[in-house]
C-alpha cells in the first residue's frame, strides 16, 4: 500500500492557479492523502474554497514588482514577510511534499518550505514561466508544465508535461460528446474575457456581431462581461433581435461549453485547457499586457495546432471581426477541423498526473 502523504498546495492569487490546484487536491484526498491549502487572501479565493473541507492557511501576498522603484522595494520586503508568516505554519503542520502552482502567493509557503528542507513542486500553467516559476525553479524537486515546449524556456532537469489540471466536473461533462450544429441552425457564440472582463470585447465583439446578422448570419450568443456593465451589452444584441445571454460571471461553465460552435475570448492557460477539453474552437485576443506576453504565447500553440483563430487586440475592429464571422458562418466544415485539432490538445487526466509526480517527490509512490 501506498504511503499516506501530508501534502500542502500553494495556489492562491488567481482563479488561474486556485481551481487547478484544488483540482489536484481532490484527486490527493480521494487517494487518502492529507491536503492543506495555502491561500494568499484575495477576495476570489473565498467563494473557489468555501466548501473545501480540509485546512486552509492563509499568507498575505501580493504580486511581483520589478525595477527600481518604490513599489519593487515594497514588494521586496513583503515576499521577505510572506517567507517569515509562513515558516511557523509550514514547521507545524510539516507536510511531505509541497506543490506551489506559481504566481507571487507561492514565494512564502516555497522558501519557508525549501529553508526546512521539506520538497516542493511547481507548475508551470502558461507556455511562458511566469515570474514566481522562474526565480524558484532551481532547488524545485520537479517542475510540471501543461505545455509540452514550456522545458525550452525552462532550466531544470527534472521537466514533466502534466498539462493543466480541470475541475471534476468539466472534465466529466467534456467526455461526452459534442454537439452538432444542425444545417439551419444558429451559429451559437461564447464571448469572455475572464473574470473581471475585458473592455474592448465588450465593446467591439458585440457590434461585430450585430453587424454580421444584419448580413443575414444567425447568431445566439452567451457574453460574460466580468465586473463590467452589461446594460450596455445586452442593448446591442437586442437591438437586433440576437438571443442572448448576457453575465457578470458564470460559475459552472460546463453547462455553457457543451452547447457553443466558437470562442470569442482571451488566452489564460485555464482558458485553453478547457477549450481544448471540450473541443472548441476558438478565436484567441491574448491580454496585451499579459507579463511576459503570455497570452500570446499560449495562443500561438493552439494556431499552430490549427485549433484556433487569433489575431492582435491592436488589430481587433469591428468591420474585420464581421467580416471573419461571416467568413466562419459560411464554412462549417472549417469549424468541425478545428474542433477535432482542438481535442486533440486535450489533457484529460492532468490532475491524476500531477497528483502521481507529487507522490514520486513525496516519497508516497
Amino acid at each position: 500500500m501506498a504511503k499516506k502523504l501530508k501534502v500542502a498546495i500553494a495556489c492562491g492569487g488567481t482563479g488561474g492557479h486556485i481551481f487547478p490546484g484544488l483540482a489536484t487536491a481532490h484527486e490527493l484526498m480521494e487517494r487518502g492523502h492529507e491536503v492543506v491549502l495555502w491561500m494568499a487572501g484575495k477576495d476570489i479565493e473565498h467563494d473557489a474554497v468555501k466548501d473545501w473541507p480540509g485546512q486552509i492557511i492563509t499568507i498575505p501576498s501580493e504580486g511581483f514588482q520589478f525595477g527600481l522603484s518604490l513599489r519593487s522595494v515594497g514588494t521586496v520586503l513583503k515576499l521577505h514577510k510572506a517567507y517569515r508568516l509562513s515558516l511557523a505554519p509550514m514547521r507545524e503542520t510539516r507536510p511531505d511534499v509541497l506543490l506551489a502552482m506559481g504566481s507571487y502567493a507561492s514565494f512564502g509557503p516555497v522558501t519557508a518550505a525549501r529553508k526546512l528542507r521539506i520538497p516542493y513542486l511547481l507548475h508551470e500553467a502558461n507556455l511562458l514561466p511566469g515570474r514566481a516559476v522562474s526565480l524558484l525553479a532551481r532547488r524545485a524537486q520537479a517542475v510540471a508544465v501543461s505545455f509540452e515546449k514550456s522545458r525550452f524556456y525552462l532550466k531544470h532537469r527534472n521537466i514533466e508535461t502534466t498539462g493543466m489540471p480541470l475541475r471534476q466536473a468539466l472534465q466529466q461533462v467534456s467526455e461526452q460528446p459534442r454537439r452538432e450544429r444542425g444545417e439551419g441552425d444558429p451559429l451559437r457564440i461564447l464571448v469572455m474575457g475572464g473574470s473581471r472582463g475585458a473592455q474592448v470585447l465588450n465593446q467591439v465583439v458585440p457590434e461585430a456581431i450585430a453587424a454580421a446578422a444584419e448580413k443575414g448570419v444567425a447568431f445566439e450568443v452567451e457574453h460574460i462581461a466580468g465586473l463590467q456593465e452589461t446594460a450596455g451589452v445586452e442593448a446591442i444584441y437586442s437591438k437586433v433581435g440576437i438571443r442572448a445571454g448576457v453575465h457578470h460571471f458564470v460559475q459552472h461553465m460546463e453547462k455553457i461549453y457543451p452547447g457553443i460552435d466558437l470562442a470569442i475570448c482571451r488566452s489564460g492557460a485555464a482558458t485553453c485547457a478547457e477549450l481544448a477539453s471540450f473541443a472548441l474552437p476558438a478565436l484567441l485576443i491574448p491580454y496585451p499586457s499579459a507579463i511576459r506576453n503570455h497570452q500570446m504565447g499560449n495562443a500561438r500553440i493552439l494556431q499552430d495546432f490549427c485549433a484556433a483563430d487569433v489575431v492582435a487586440e491592436g488589430d481587433l475592429t469591428t468591420s474585420w471581426l464581421r467580416d471573419y464571422l461571416v467568413s466562419v458562418s459560411q464554412k462549417p466544415e472549417r469549424l468541425d477541423r478545428m474542433a477535432a485539432a482542438m481535442k486533440k490538445r486535450a489533457q484529460p487526466n492532468a490532475a491524476g498526473r500531477l497528483a502521481d509526480l507529487l507522490e514520486k517527490v513525496g516519497g508516497g509512490a
